[in-house]
C-alpha cells in the first residue's frame, strides 16, 4: 500500500516537471507530437526504473558511511559518499547508452525522431533528480526506491504526452502571432503546472 501511495504521489504531487521543473529542455523540445513524446517518455521511465534502484543499492551497500561494513569490521568507518554524484551519473550514462542501442535496433524511426535528445537523457536532470531525491528521502528498501523511480517516470511521461497533445491541437487553433511557438508552450506548461498543484492538497 505504501508503494502505491508513493507511485501516485510521484506522478501527481511530486511531478518532476510540474513540481520541480526538472528535464524542461527535452520536455519542451520533443513535445511537438504525441508519438515522439510517448517514445521519449517511455525511455525516460525505463531509465528511471533501472537507475533509481541500482543507485539505491550502491548508496546503501557501497557509498554511504558504514555501508561497507558487510565486508568486515575494518570497513565499518569507510565513507565513500563523496563519490555519490559521480557514480550516479556513470550508472545513468550506461543505462542511457543501452536504451539508445535498443531503440536504434528495434525502432529506427523513433530513433531518428528523437535525434540528439535521446543521448541527452544521460544529462536529463529529472533522471539524476530521481536518484538524488531517493538519496535524500532514504527509502526503507529497494521496492520503495523502484516504486519511486516508476512513479517519477510515469509522471514525466504523462506531462510530456499531455503537452504534446495540446501542442498538436494548437496547430489548428488561432494563436496570436507573438505567442506562436515557445510563447504559448510556456503558458500552457504553466497552466498545466497550476492544475497539478491541486493534487498537493490530497493526503496520500
Amino acid at each position: 500500500m505504501d508503494a502505491i501511495s508513493l507511485i501516485v504521489r510521484s506522478i501527481f504531487v511530486d511531478n518532476m516537471i510540474f513540481a520541480y521543473f526538472l528535464g524542461m529542455c527535452s520536455f519542451l523540445a520533443v513535445s511537438r507530437n504525441v508519438k515522439t513524446a510517448l517514445g521519449l517518455g517511455i525511455a525516460v521511465t525505463f531509465v528511471l526504473v533501472i537507475t533509481v534502484p541500482v543507485n539505491f543499492l550502491l548508496e546503501n551497500y557501497v557509498l554511504k558511511a558504514g555501508a561497507l561494513s558487510w565486508l568486515g569490521e575494518e570497513f565499518a568507518d569507510v565513507d565513500l559518499s563523496v563519490f555519490s554524484l559521480l557514480i550516479f551519473i556513470a550508472i545513468i550514462a550506461s543505462i542511457v547508452q543501452l536504451v539508445e542501442m535498443i531503440i536504434e535496433r528495434f525502432s529506427p524511426s523513433l530513433y531518428a525522431s528523437l535525434g540528439i535528445f535521446l543521448p541527452l537523457i544521460a544529462v536529463n536532470c529529472s533522471i539524476l533528480g530521481g536518484s538524488l531525491f531517493m538519496q535524500q528521502r532514504q527509502f526503507a528498501n529497494i521496492g520503495m526506491a523502484t516504486a519511486y523511480g516508476f512513479g517519477s517516470g510515469i509522471g514525466w511521461l504523462l506531462a510530456i504526452v499531455g503537452l504534446a497533445a495540446i501542442r498538436e491541437k494548437l496547430e489548428y487553433s488561432h494563436v496570436p502571432k507573438p505567442l506562436k511557438g515557445l510563447g504559448i508552450t510556456f503558458i500552457v506548461t504553466a497552466l498545466m503546472a497550476i492544475g497539478f498543484m491541486s493534487f498537493s492538497g490530497i493526503n496520500i
